[in-house]
């Protein structure tokens, strides 16, 4: 005859396993697909980035607008800066995360490889951090957008939640502070600049930037161009 207490003690322990697993469900399956539905239809009002820079008072200027009103070349741009290959990939540059990984091994300075995909699912979902647990529910949010959004709703979501500057969010914020206009206007040269501070918005300026980012932004010109005439952003406009 089995000990009432032992009998007890494994009812206890089934039921913790039970709560911890139904926890899991939630935390890593359910609540991640859930969000990605709820912001396929409904514009991000946050993300943890602003509310941690609020926090620390660089302010919060957030004005979200549909990828219609937005400029074209501001897309081109960011494709030509960050993700050429954008409209190809399925969430993860393959071939870009080798070469920044054959560089990092050679010690060279260079970005990460990630993809928009990856920067929008780590900039709306996550938080700032480099652990391999947010790099891993990274990959899987990336998944989810890329399967649940289509990458419209990416790019989309992607201007209105990009950090362009201390307090700045999102292509509308960022064209009419530094530019005085809507992101409608924008043109190729002003997103041209606007993708060049990309790496380091608090760093960087777009407006009387410095000799590099006035660099890196007629470089950044020239292979928007590339993108116009070679339809590497036809998935978008």
């Amino acid at each position: 005859m089995r000990p009432q207490g032992q009998g007890k003690g494994r009812t206890v322990l089934k039921v913790l396993l039970r709560n911890i697993f139904l926890a899991l469900f939630i935390v890593l399956i359910a609540g991640p697909i859930l969000a990605v539905l709820v912001y396929r239809f409904v514009p991000v009002p946050a993300t943890p980035l602003m509310v941690i820079r609020a926090v620390e008072g660089k302010g919060w200027d957030h004005r979200w607008r549909p990828l219609s009103k937005v400029s074209p070349s501001l897309p081109r741009a960011l494709i030509a800066a960050e993700d050429a290959r954008f409209c190809e990939h399925h969430g993860f540059d393959v071939e870009a995360l080798q070469k920044a990984y054959e560089n990092n091994e050679k010690g060279k300075k260079v970005r990460g490889g990630s993809t928009i995909s990856q920067q929008t699912a780590k900039n709306v979902f996550l938080w700032p951090d480099r652990s391999y647990l947010r790099k891993g529910l990274e990959a899987w949010f990336t998944v989810l957008i890329e399967v649940g959004w289509g990458k419209q709703r990416i790019m989309e979501v992607y201007l209105n939640s990009i950090e362009f500057g201390p307090g700045i969010y999102g292509a509308e914020a960022a064209a009419q502070r530094y530019f005085g206009v809507s992101a409608a206007k924008l043109t190729p040269a002003q997103s041209a600049r606007l993708a060049a501070i990309l790496p380091s918005p608090l760093k960087w300026k777009a407006v009387k930037p410095g000799r590099y980012v006035q660099k890196r932004s007629r470089r950044i010109g020239a292979a928007s161009g590339t993108v116009r005439r070679d339809g590497l952003a036809a998935c978008v406009i």
